[in-house]
């Protein structure tokens, strides 16, 4: 059994590529899941957790990767419905990657999973990145969006993720010793990734 998790730039193909991975190898894929499990366990609705994974201040990332005790989850049915505290979400989500983890076979996209599965044995970790004129051209051809929208979702999603993985005290989520593979999308394509990814697990 193996973890991989994939984090990306947006427009790199990173959910195209989990998911060819993940039927592939049979595994199971998790990316808008995990809102869900957050959301079922915080008692809030899934909007309530999007709102907070598209905050671009960065402010309640702070909490993650150790900085908060492991008992705020505790206290989750006291909250109000509905709401959902800085300390309660980055401490399940925390929870949850590590318990998809134990399951095995799993593909986890983005949120930080390859920083909180960083000492797990039998995790890898994929980095995908892709100059700026290939991102706008993947958004446009899968999103149907128009060069100024691309360009400004890559601003957005290049600031949102900036911000994050500072908040956690790391300014090197785009270095490839932190992953088992690096791809840049300019000089591969998505099946070949995919291949190698596979191969990388299976050996």
């Amino acid at each position: 059994m193996a973890v991989i998790t994939i984090a990306r730039q947006l427009g790199a193909g990173g959910k195209t590529i989990g998911e060819k991975v993940a039927k592939a190898l049979g595994y199971s894929f998790f990316d808008n899941e995990i809102i869900q499990m957050v959301a079922e366990k915080a008692n809030v609705s899934d909007e309530v957790v999007r709102t907070l994974e598209k905050d671009t201040s960065g402010k309640f990332f702070k909490f993650f990767a150790g900085l908060v005790p492991r008992t705020f989850a505790d206290r989750v049915t006291e909250a109000e419905p509905d709401v959902l505290t800085e300390p309660i979400y980055v401490d399940l989500l925390h929870k949850i990657i590590t318990q998809i983890a134990e399951t095995g076979n799993v593909v986890i996209l983005g949120r930080g999973s390859q920083y909180v599965l960083k000492d797990q044995e039998d995790a890898f970790h994929v980095l995908l990145t892709a100059n700026n004129n290939l991102r706008m051209k993947f958004l446009g051809k899968k999103y149907n969006l128009r060069p100024d929208e691309a360009a400004k979702a890559i601003k957005v999603e290049d600031s949102r993720r900036e911000k994050l993985y500072k908040s956690f005290g790391r300014d090197d989520y785009d270095s490839y010793y932190n992953y088992h593979l690096t791809f840049n999308m300019v000089k591969t394509d998505i099946d070949m990734a995919v291949r190698q990814i596979c191969a990388m697990v299976s050996v």
